[in-house]
């Protein structure tokens, strides 16, 4: 499913405008990335948590020419499903 497919079925499920699901969509992915950008954690009870995590510095490789580089340490995006999600796709609710 893609961002426009989940649109129109926020619409059909919610009773909504398409646009209205489009601006709510958008404001629930600004208000995650917001709040990760400061460092907190989005907690959905039943479906998930979405925080932040620190990859450290490290060496890597070069594919094409093989020479050693530097990758510098950065925060990721993490998600770690809850219990209703992952009951949901092992035969529950």
């Amino acid at each position: 499913m893609n961002k426009t497919e989940l649109i129109e079925y926020m619409a059909k499920d919610a009773d909504l405008s398409k646009a209205a699901a489009a601006r709510a969509l958008d404001a629930m992915i600004d208000g995650v990335r917001k709040t990760l950008k400061k460092g907190g954690t989005v907690s959905l009870v039943g479906f998930g948590t979405f925080a932040v995590g620190k990859r450290a510095a490290r060496t890597g490789r070069n594919p094409q020419t093989g020479a050693t580089i530097k990758i510098k340490a950065a925060k990721v995006p993490k998600f770690r499903a809850g219990k209703g999600l992952k009951d949901a796709l092992n035969g529950g609710k």
